[in-house]
């Protein structure tokens, strides 16, 4: 242990921990003091935090509420720490991680190393084609309704380090300080948006969920994403009786399905017969649902398949359209892509990893906004003979000019 001090944290966790920090940049916090201006003093600042978490003597700073609206007209609250609480936090947090990530289930997904949201995806269409059923789990509210005795309770049986336990109470009590000023106590819930949360969370559901299915109903397999879950089930009935069972495993661990989001779905394609109220559900930006595809041999059939959502979409476009791109005709193309294909490639390789043609209809739009700036740029491509041989030649020339024409070329006739 460093002399004098009450803690074993090293400095260079501390030092880890910023770079991590550094590398999700962020807003800042109630402070309102920056990743730059806190690097204005980089070496005083992490001392500090350093100093203080080793000494017991580090009390978080309240943590500032940001509403982001939410598809469904509702809100959702982040809650942003400073940027010294965001470093105190992932110390906690890297130490928490090393500890409960070996014993956590193979099929939680969420802010796990080497597992993705589209392991999740895949995962889930393979075995919608083996499982007629999907319970879709909608846990309402979660992460305002954790119960924190039970999540300490956690914390403690997987640290030997008191600090740990200490800190992450500390953080769970910091209260949130609203836009309009005004300062809510919490006594429930982790809120959205700080380091500790994930691992929290994860660790919470562990106990709640993953563990408790594994030895209730071994044979049940399910994805989760943090509290986005789907769990399979061979027919109607099981999935009837799963869905009584969680909810009532829910209820006793202080949380609640949602009971009009929370729904069973009929897998349908060309091998399952009938009908059922909901074929369909939507699962980390996907929506599964019965779509065309070909076989080996090049015939259609009907097959349960994910692809993009209707809300993803939605939200996509309205970015597209706030980018204003036909009003940017002070720079070039070459600038345009610059700024355009991070966002676009993101997009592609995340929302086209399936059925990626349900994408292509907002590719084109992009291309459609892209003419309309060259028609409103140069003066002679006002014509549409014109501006539609001035885009062949374009996209012929450079083929890789944006990140999007590797997929489609093609623009709307209308609306440019």
């Amino acid at each position: 242990m460093t002399e004098g001090k009450s803690f074993e944290i090293s400095k260079w966790e501390v030092w880890q921990a910023y770079e991590r920090v550094k590398a999700n940049k962020g807003a800042s916090g109630v402070d309102e003091v920056t990743i730059e201006e806190f690097e204005a003093d980089l070496r005083g600042n992490l001392y500090k935090v350093w100093n203080r978490m080793s000494s017991g003597s580090y009390f978080p700073p309240p943590v500032r509420a940001v509403p982001i609206p939410k598809p469904d007209g509702k809100v959702r609250v982040l809650g942003v720490p400073t940027v010294a609480d965001r470093i105190a936090q992932t110390v906690v947090a890297a130490r928490l991680e090393a500890r409960v990530e070996p014993m956590f289930h193979p099929d939680s997904y969420g802010y796990r190393p080497r597992r993705s949201a589209l392991d999740a995806v895949a995962v889930t269409r393979r075995r919608c084609w083996s499982k007629d059923w999907v319970l879709d789990l909608d846990i309402r509210a979660f992460f305002d309704s954790v119960d924190h005795d039970l999540l300490l309770k956690a914390v403690e049986a997987n640290t030997e380090d008191r600090w740990v336990v200490l800190y992450v109470r500390r953080w769970l009590a910091a209260p949130m300080v609203h836009p309009d000023g005004s300062v809510q106590d919490r006594d429930r819930g982790t809120p959205q948006g700080s380091a500790v949360s994930p691992v929290l969370a994860n660790l919470f559901l562990h106990y709640a969920f993953d563990a408790w299915m594994a030895r209730e109903f071994p044979s049940v397999q399910f994805e989760r994403y943090v509290d986005d879950v789907v769990v399979h089930a061979a027919t109607r009935g099981h999935a009837e009786r799963l869905r009584s069972a969680i909810a009532a495993r829910m209820i006793e661990v202080g949380l609640e399905l949602h009971p009009d989001k929370t729904k069973i779905v009929y897998c349908k394609d060309d091998n399952r017969r009938g009908s059922h109220e909901h074929e369909s559900f939507t699962f980390l930006g996907y929506t599964f649902r019965t779509r065309s595809a070909r076989n080996k041999h090049g015939r259609k059939f009907a097959s349960f398949l994910p692809a993009v959502s209707r809300e993803a979409l939605v939200a996509m476009g309205r970015q597209v359209r706030r980018w204003r791109i036909h009003l940017r005709t002070g720079g070039s193309l070459t600038d345009l892509a610059r700024w355009m294909n991070p966002i676009v490639r993101g997009w592609m390789q995340y929302y086209g990893a399936f059925y990626r043609s349900e994408l292509y209809p907002l590719l084109r739009r992009i291309n459609t906004y892209l003419v309309r700036w060259a028609r409103k740029k140069y003066r002679a491509l006002h014509g549409f003979k014109k501006v539609k041989a001035w885009w062949r030649a374009l996209v012929a020339r450079y083929t890789r000019g944006f990140a999007h024409w590797a997929w489609t070329r093609d623009f709307l006739p209308t609306g440019w």
